[in-house]
């Protein structure tokens, strides 16, 4: 009876979750029973993989306190994602139970939905999507719930996301109209949720701060800070809130906000605690302020334990205390404390190293500079206005570190030179003195540092039984004999192995037993694949047997090896401590030094030039890029006090002149009537008198100068180009636009003197311009293009087009005047072939002439022929047939001579019958290795046979216009020879018979 109770309980039971499962039917049943499922099943799930995908975007955000802190805690990224893949699992598995819920769930019947738990669930898969960083697919939801449910009690909330989401997609305009509709719309109800209040007030003052419109954002983010229920909120409003007050200026207010968020003491997070402080600190009047009171708060702030994470602030803060009141050396300690807690806020270690730069720059120490400046580039993003002033000046500290040791190196050398025989003596001796007792304190520390390094060799493994001897006696508990006692000692599972185990079985500790062994208990590990117990055993024989090589018995031959090895260190300590006179290290003798330095007056002469130079470049750059006025007017009266060569006494007193205007008004006059009345006649002078107008002052610029020589130089005028850049280079020593007048001097040395001269400037301008844009121009054509050039050879193209070029004096004589009028009327009747005539510049004292357009060689050859024979032109200048090619080639490498080298003659073969065909002509067979520069070349007149009949025909239109000149020609010379018959000229023809071997001209090798 009882059983069929039961039956029929679970019958009803059943048939009332197959009624209620339906969502087809619009009954109080299942509506809450729907209700109910979607509630606390699927939405719950979705809701608690939410908070926890919330919870991992927070932890993983890191703020950037440098910059007015964002509203919200989540960092949108650049990265593409692919359909179907998602940044974090959890907001995955949100939107996945936000989906099911809404397939499942959803009652929508007769068009209205009656399952009163839909709105959340389009609200959750909004929030999914838009903490996955898809906001277009987000929007959609939330727009979908704006118009679905519009008397929903989470309306107002889906609006607040639906702003957050145009703001992340940049439609802050849009975002805060809606927003302002939102608030008059609130104000309106009467229950409206604090926490909610706080969040529109909270996404209008992001808004405005995107808008930038501070004021309003301040005045937003005071009503979200009062009604927010949240303390993590609260605290981050209230500093954003300081910053804000920092940013305007208003300093007391700012004060006041960050101390509101110190005083929330643990109801607000550390990071923003600390941070706060050290926004206070930024304010801080370290010269009148009171700094007894600074440094015992800042001593407890990083004695507190809490503060370990934050430690890179503090030591930060207290670095910049030692700074500001100039006490350089605690500033390097807490700024290297600093940067040894490996912080994650890359520019506040950016900060650090560009701070001990500015340290070690002024205190002269450039190398130690320019490496931090290079470490504060590798933490700053690219692209930003500070990377890029950092990034100039650290270029800019090469050329002070390379002048700078050029001035010490040669100074030192120079003054030393200077004293008397005894005087530098005594010098070396007192430096050989230092120099002992440095290598003494170098050798003690390389002692213990490798004292160190052998017991942290033999525990290096906690896991293992190998035990610092020096911790207990020989054989104590816990210590493993060595290796070949037979007594594996003690196991790490505590199991005792039996006598005369082997040293390499299981059981033996010492051996490389770990706790990694096998469950059952054996351990199968061996000695030397346990890296610490193999440096023990080696340490050990070297304790024991010294350094050995391997090699039969070692043993004998070890008493001697030892015994070598002992009187080896006892002499090197002797050395050290100056003992042993038998056998001393010459780094302590001053003949050693004194042996070194330079006799030659040419020599001293060049260190004294080399060294004033360096001394007038660290002036110009100290004063035009680092604006270190007082630096360097001492470096400018250092170089006049060491009387320069004269080109650089002008421009160095002009250049103080400059800067005492700026420094020092009484020697700026001083200077300037120094200048007037030593240097009249100059160019400063004049600028400085005033007696020139502002269009010669511009006349007297380097600039002018400068663009005046470039047009030259394009004009194609290049021995004016270089001699008018050699007096510029001279004139305006030390002015930045030097490297500009090298780099075009580079230029026109390569098109006066070839390839080899050309990249020798190239390497002068790149070795002495080295961080300028000019020098490193050089360096790149001298690693890419000049390699390229170098490569280039004689007849490795396929020759599209031929030239026929005259070697001329590049001076105007009668002589080169008629050939050229000659070549000029002979290409102005030519008007068929289209050629035309130039004058192009070889050598600083040669020419060439040249007719440019011939289709091939063999019509180059006949031209040249025609201009050499016919009396009309009777050219007397050698012809020269080449290829554009290798006219290329000739006038880069200026090598004209290799090409018309002449090539060793080969012994010819026989001669070929006569063909029977017409057109052809006795032909030589030569060996295939012959090129065509050394064939003969056919006479006037003929034309070698090709296959290709449109050629064909295009040669023998050129043979008859050629044979119709020559039969002019011969008419002409006829007629000549009647009327002169006292003159023997030679009779030219067309008849290969009777000219067997006819002039030609110079073509090839």
């Amino acid at each position: 009876m009882k059983n069929n109770h039961l039956r029929y309980i679970f019958s009803l039971f059943l048939l009332f979750v197959l009624i209620a499962c339906s969502t087809k039917k619009d009954k109080w049943v299942n509506r809450n029973w729907q209700a109910l499922n979607t509630k606390y099943n699927v939405l719950y799930n979705g809701n608690m993989a939410l908070d926890k995908g919330i919870e991992e975007v927070k932890q993983t955000y890191s703020d950037n306190f440098w910059e007015i802190l964002p509203v919200e805690r989540m960092q949108v990224s650049s990265e593409n994602i692919l359909p179907g893949q998602n940044k974090n699992a959890n907001f995955a598995r949100a939107e996945e139970k936000a989906v099911k819920a809404i397939q499942k769930r959803s009652m929508n019947i007769d068009g209205k939905e009656k399952n009163p738990q839909m709105d959340e669930a389009h609200l959750l898969l909004g929030k999914a999507r838009y903490y996955d960083h898809r906001f277009v697919p987000a929007l959609e939801a939330f727009n979908y719930i704006l118009y679905k449910y519009p008397e929903s009690d989470k309306i107002y909330e889906a609006k607040i996301w639906r702003e957050r989401t145009n703001m992340r997609m940049d439609n802050d305009a849009l975002a805060a109209k809606n927003l302002r509709k939102l608030l008059i719309d609130m104000k309106l109800k009467t229950k409206i949720k604090p926490q909610t209040y706080a969040d529109v007030n909270a996404t209008l003052a992001q808004a405005f701060l995107n808008l930038e419109e501070r004021d309003s954002a301040r005045a937003r983010l005071k009503v979200a800070t009062d009604f927010t229920k949240s303390k993590e909120e609260k605290a981050r409003y209230t500093f954003i809130l300081g910053q804000l007050y920092d940013e305007a200026g208003e300093k007391d207010s700012a004060y006041a906000a960050f101390q509101t968020v110190i005083d929330m003491r643990r109801n607000a997070p550390r990071r923003y605690i600390i941070q706060a402080h050290a926004r206070q600190a930024a304010q801080f009047d370290f010269n009148k302020g009171d700094t007894i009171a600074f440094l015992k708060k800042y001593k407890s702030l990083m004695e507190d334990r809490e503060n370990r994470a934050y430690l890179d602030v503090l030591n930060h803060q207290m670095a910049l205390f030692y700074d500001k009141r100039s006490k350089g050396k605690q500033a390097v300690k807490y700024y290297n404390k600093s940067l040894r807690t490996k912080s994650s806020d890359q520019y506040l270690m950016a900060s650090n190293y560009r701070n001990l730069a500015k340290i070690y720059f002024d205190n002269a120490k450039y190398q130690s500079a320019g490496q931090y400046y290079d470490s504060t580039l590798t933490r700053l993003v690219a692209k930003t206005r500070e990377y890029r002033y950092i990034k100039n000046k650290r270029d800019n500290l090469a050329d002070v570190i390379k002048y700078e040791g050029i001035a010490q190196h040669n100074d030192s050398i120079l003054n030393v030179v200077s004293l008397s025989p005894a005087e530098r003596k005594s010098f070396y001796e007192d430096y050989i003195v230092r120099l002992k007792k440095a290598d003494i304190e170098k050798a003690e520390a390389e002692k213990k540092q490798r004292e160190k390094m052998e017991r942290l060799a033999r525990n290096v493994n906690s896991n293992d039984d190998v035990i610092d001897p020096i911790a207990g006696a020989k054989g104590g508990p816990g210590l493993p004999v060595g290796p070949g006692t037979g007594n594996a000692g003690r196991s790490v599972t505590g199991s005792k192995p039996s006598g005369g185990t082997s040293p390499f079985k299981e059981g033996n500790a010492a051996a490389g037993q770990s706790s990694s062994s096998s469950a059952s208990g054996k351990s199968d590990a061996f000695y030397f694949y346990n890296p610490s117990t193999v440096a023990y055993g080696k340490l050990e024989f070297k304790k024991k047997w010294g350094s050995r090589g391997l090699k039969d018995d070692w043993r004998i031959s070890s008493s001697k090896e030892a015994d070598s090895d002992k009187k080896d260190n006892a002499e090197n300590k002797d050395s050290i401590s100056g003992s042993k006179e038998d056998k001393i290290d010459e780094r302590y003798t001053p003949d050693f030094y004194l042996k070194q330095l330079p006799e030659s007056q040419k020599v001293l002469d060049s260190l004294a030039k080399e060294r004033n130079f360096a001394y007038y470049q660290l002036g110009v750059i100290y004063k035009e890029k680092f604006k270190e006025y007082k630096l360097a007017a001492s470096k400018l009266e250092q170089l006049l006090l060491n009387k320069p060569e004269e080109r650089l006494v002008l421009p160095s007193m002009y250049n103080l002149y400059k800067i005492y205007e700026i420094i020092d008004k009484p020697k700026a006059e001083a200077m300037k009537n120094r200048i007037i009345n030593q240097y009249p006649e100059s160019r400063y002078a004049q600028i400085l008198s005033n007696g020139a107008t502002s269009q010669d002052n511009a006349n007297l610029s380097p600039e002018a100068a400068y663009e005046s020589l470039y047009k030259t130089y394009e004009r194609g005028e290049f021995i004016p180009t270089l001699s008018g850049l050699e007096k510029a280079v001279e004139q305006f020593t030390g002015e930045e636009i030097i490297p500009k007048m090298e780099l075009l001097k580079a230029a026109v040395i390569g098109k006066l003197k070839g390839l080899a001269e050309y990249k020798k400037a190239l390497n002068y301008v790149a070795l002495n311009y080295p961080n300028v844009e000019e020098g490193k121009q050089a360096e790149s054509m001298i690693s890419k293009d000049i390699p390229a050039l170098e490569r280039l050879q004689f007849d490795k193209e396929e020759p599209l087009s031929w030239k026929i070029i005259y070697k001329i004096s590049n001076v105007e004589t009668p002589a080169v005047k008629a050939v050229a009028d000659k070549l000029k009327k002979f290409v102005s009747e030519r008007t068929v072939e289209k050629l035309t005539l130039s004058v192009d510049v070889y050598t600083m004292t040669e020419d060439f002439i040249a007719i440019h357009g011939i289709g091939n060689e063999q019509k180059a050859v006949d031209i040249a022929t025609i201009l050499k024979d016919y009396k009309e032109y009777k050219i007397p200048l050698e012809a020269i047939v080449i290829s554009n090619e290798n006219y290329k080639i000739v006038q880069i490498k200026k090598n004209l001579a290799e090409y018309l080298k002449p090539t060793p003659a080969l012994p010819q073969a026989p001669p070929v019958p006569k063909s029977d065909d017409k057109g052809k002509t006795d032909k030589q067979v030569t060996p295939p290795q012959t090129t065509p520069q050394q064939l003969t070349p056919p006479a006037p007149g003929t034309m070698p046979p090709s296959g290709d009949d449109a050629k064909q025909k295009r040669q023998q239109m050129i043979e008859q216009q050629i044979r119709e000149a020559e039969e002019k020609r011969r008419k002409l010379d006829s007629e000549t020879q009647k009327k002169e018959p006292e003159m023997q000229a030679p009779v030219d023809s067309d008849d290969p018979q009777e000219t067997p071997n006819p002039p030609a001209p110079v073509k090839g090798k």
